[in-house]
């Protein structure tokens, strides 16, 4: 029997009892079918503080719980310059939420504002993965652990065809370039956003947003629309019309078809349709 006021227990009960299907299921489909976690494995799972990463935080601590892979996991937290409100919010959901977390700093934020100049997301997210590697080595782990979701997914996609003239997905496991052995996994590639900001205002839970001087700008001057919020906006309306229309997004990203396309990219080398056509 739980307790009414004990707020982690119930947290942890709604994963695997009201959100079952729509999150705890996802989550083991995406270990299982991307092969994520590994016999012997030591997982750096790297939090935020926002809803996405608090979430994996709890999917990973039921993992623990309740695998049959034999695995350990590190929950890290990098402070790339939080305010101090945002720090302590961050503190404060560690400890309701049983969140054993090891912070450390970082001047990132500092950083990717003087290097990244009027867009410093990019340079922003760059510097703090690498900076997440360095940690989870320093620890003994081989992997890291993001709270990228299945909606990240599909408006990166969609992000790269519209901005950017390319059609690039995002992948659900990378093995790093610059930290030898290390490799970063997204057990959260199978899940809605939507379904985690349920689970987040079922718990009557809060979390800190992105909480960088550059999103803070954008909505004093009235900018707060990224292309990101654009996208997600845009797959919004296309859902009033096809309730599935995430869905065949995902899965397309699992069934390319290279045969019909005219060119493609395979490990930074061209290939036109031509090759094939003329051979």
């Amino acid at each position: 029997m739980i307790a009414p006021g004990d707020k982690k227990a119930l947290v942890e009960r709604s994963i695997i009892t009201k959100f079952r299907k729509t999150i705890w299921a996802p989550f083991l489909e995406a270990l299982r079918v991307y092969e994520l976690v590994a016999e012997g494995d030591r997982i750096a799972v790297c939090v935020s503080g926002g809803k996405d990463s608090m979430l994996l935080a709890k999917l990973f601590q039921e993992l623990e719980r309740h695998s049959e892979v034999r695995f350990a996991a590190e929950y890290i937290c990098m402070d790339p310059g939080y305010d101090a409100r945002n720090a302590e919010k961050i503190a404060e959901n560690a400890e309701l939420l049983g969140v054993p977390l090891k912070v450390f700093g970082s001047d990132v934020f500092e950083a990717a504002g003087i290097v990244g100049g009027e867009k410093p997301c990019y340079m922003c997210a760059r510097m703090r993965r690498g900076c997440l590697y360095a940690r989870a080595k320093e620890l003994g782990c081989n992997k890291i652990a993001l709270g990228h979701h299945r909606s990240d997914v599909i408006e990166t996609t969609l992000m790269g065809m519209f901005y950017g003239g390319q059609i690039q997905g995002m992948m659900p496991r990378i093995k790093s370039a610059n930290f030898e052995g290390m490799e970063l996994i997204r057990p959260m590639y199978c899940i809605s956003e939507e379904d985690i900001a349920r689970w987040r205002d079922y718990n009557g839970l809060e979390f800190i947003a992105c909480a960088c001087s550059f999103t803070a700008k954008l909505g004093q001057d009235g900018q707060g629309r990224s292309v990101r919020q654009e996208m997600k906006e845009l797959v919004a309306e296309l859902r009033k019309r096809n309730p599935d229309v995430e869905k065949s997004i995902f899965k397309s990203l699992h069934n390319v078809q290279l045969d019909t396309l005219p060119a493609y990219k395979s490990q930074g080398v061209q290939h036109s349709f031509l090759e094939r056509f003329k051979g």
